[in-house]
């Protein structure tokens, strides 16, 4: 197993050491070289989220529900009716315009073709980018730390309390596949790739807000210190370009130009207060009887605070140290909706780096006896989420 002390130097990734953009092997071997090299963390994420979805199934079979329905309700909902009429155009406060459009327009590009149903070709939709999420979150552990480092932190993402959300029919795993792969593509300063791919970040989910920065900023060092021409220039003019469209797409289509704001507050009682309403709620939660979901998002909110400071003990490279402060900030400093704080974070996959470069060296029986018992519990409160809690996770 390898480890932090044996990590390869940052920008020399096993992957691309072994068939990487300067060698001269054909594209087909160097696609089967890297594909063969994330192998072991696509396998193990998938045989932990096929657990969590299998318990899942079971249960709803159990009292006579179908696990297709139970995967998708929910926002779920909202993104299969966007796929199948389009935006409701503002037909009411609570407009399901304040669900960003890549994602159901994936599943109505994808249900052209697809053999199944719009929703179970939704739930493949987002199976499939969430399986590309943990490919991202390996290449970019490996990059930093080796590749045990990888195969953990992308396995630490598919056992989250949470991790049920990966396998529905909601954005999460997209938009985390998209800023996982921007993440990585700066660090290897593929400056076009990150610019793009902090586009359809933009286009995927409102926080994009937390990866927007990150890039641009990239792009004025790069700019400033003179380094790789125009690209950087490109890919700091793109990174917006996403996530400002459908906002004036909104605004456009209300009549106002806080739009999408306005529909966030007004129609789904969020908006930002500094984290006042976190606290207050918080207290709440921790001061009389509550559901298991609560106490989970509670304790979920602390630990990522913590997992905050030791990445910044670790000094985590900057760029994954501002997009997880941004996605902290503006996860947990927006009022409304306390029960899904827990899986608002779910795309603030660095801060499992600490954790994972742990496991990585406390040697494989440990690491997998931790892994196992997390898959478990996942597992179960995945079932609970969607068979007993009720309302969105």
């Amino acid at each position: 197993m390898v480890t932090t002390e044996e990590r390869p130097s940052p920008g020399r990734d096993a992957d691309t050491s072994a068939a990487g953009p300067g060698s001269r092997t054909v594209p087909g071997r160097r696609l089967v070289a890297v594909v063969r090299h994330a192998l072991p963390a696509l396998a193990a994420y998938t045989a932990v989220r096929v657990l969590g979805v299998l318990f899942v199934y079971v249960w709803a079979r159990n009292v006579g529900e179908s696990p297709a329905s139970v995967l998708s309700k929910n926002d779920g909902l909202y993104y299969l009716s966007i796929a199948r009429v389009g935006y409701d155009g503002y037909a009411r406060v609570q407009s399901d315009m304040a669900f960003f459009p890549l994602y159901p327009g994936l599943v109505a590009a994808a249900d052209v073709v697809s053999p199944f149903g719009l929703r179970e070709t939704a739930l493949l939709v987002g199976s499939a980018a969430s399986l590309a999420a943990a490919w991202g979150l390996f290449a970019l552990g490996n990059h930093l730390h080796g590749r045990s480092v990888g195969v953990l932190l992308a396995v630490l993402w598919g056992v989250l309390p949470h991790a049920v959300v990966e396998s529905m029919s909601y954005s999460e795993g997209l938009f985390t596949a998209l800023a996982a792969w921007t993440l990585y593509a700066l660090l290897r300063e593929r400056w076009l790739t990150a610019g793009a791919l902090c586009l359809l970040a933009g286009l995927a989910r409102p926080t994009a807000s937390a990866l927007i920065p990150v890039v641009a900023l990239a792009a004025l060092v790069a700019v400033v210190r003179r380094r790789d021409g125009w690209r950087p220039w490109v890919a700091g003019a793109l990174a917006p370009l996403g996530w400002l469209g459908y906002l004036a797409w909104v605004g456009r289509q209300t009549g106002r130009a806080d739009g999408w704001f306005h529909i966030q507050e007004a129609g789904w009682g969020s908006s930002f207060d500094f984290g006042v309403f976190l606290v207050q709620r918080g207290r709440e939660v921790l001061a009389a009887p509550s559901g298991l979901q609560l106490y989970v998002v509670t304790g979920v909110c602390l630990v990522a605070i913590m997992l905050f400071v030791l990445s910044v003990l670790d000094r985590q490279p900057w760029q994954l140290l501002l997009y997880a402060g941004l996605l902290l900030a503006t996860t947990l400093g927006t009022a409304g909706y306390y029960h899904s704080k827990a899986r608002f974070l779910i795309p603030a996959f660095t801060l499992l780096l600490p954790i994972a470069v742990g496991l990585a060296q406390a040697g494989r029986a440990r690491a997998t006896t931790v892994v196992v018992t997390l898959a478990i519990f996942s597992a179960y409160y995945g079932g609970y989420l969607m068979m007993v809690w009720g309302r969105s996770p």
